[in-house]
């Protein structure tokens, strides 16, 4: 599978270090779409802080690619929703750091969640 980031200079305002226009993506033969998944340890409750739940997110997500035999290398796609605009810098510094630097296309959209307690959500796209 080859992964060929597509950042095109005219036309489109310029990507930043931690995100990319658009993946192309060939010769992958699988795709795993994740649904929205939240900051819940195993029991289904929710981290403490904002630090806690994006900190149970990634164990999530880590757990979730592993069950297909995936790693956060194979995310090719990511669009978090936070319950407020407040949480940007964390999520994104969180993401940086789960994804080792990585840049993938990315979304954050400001929403209110199903549960006051949920902070974010994460889904994500995965290729092999």
């Amino acid at each position: 599978m080859d992964i060929t980031p597509r950042n095109p200079t005219e036309g489109v305002y310029p990507a930043t270090a931690d995100y990319v226009h658009a993946i192309e993506v060939s010769g992958a033969q699988r795709l795993l779409f994740v649904a929205g998944t939240m900051g819940l340890d195993p029991q289904g409750v929710p981290g403490a802080t904002l630090e806690d739940q994006l900190e149970l997110i990634w164990s999530n997500i880590r757990a979730i690619l592993a069950s297909a035999g995936m790693t956060v290398d194979n995310i090719v796609r990511l669009t978090s929703y936070l319950r407020d605009s407040s949480y940007a810098e964390a999520n994104a510094k969180a993401r940086v750091a789960a994804l080792g630097g990585r840049p993938v296309p990315t979304t954050a959209i400001v929403a209110q969640t199903l549960v006051t307690e949920w902070l974010v959500e994460i889904e994500i796209i995965a290729a092999a």
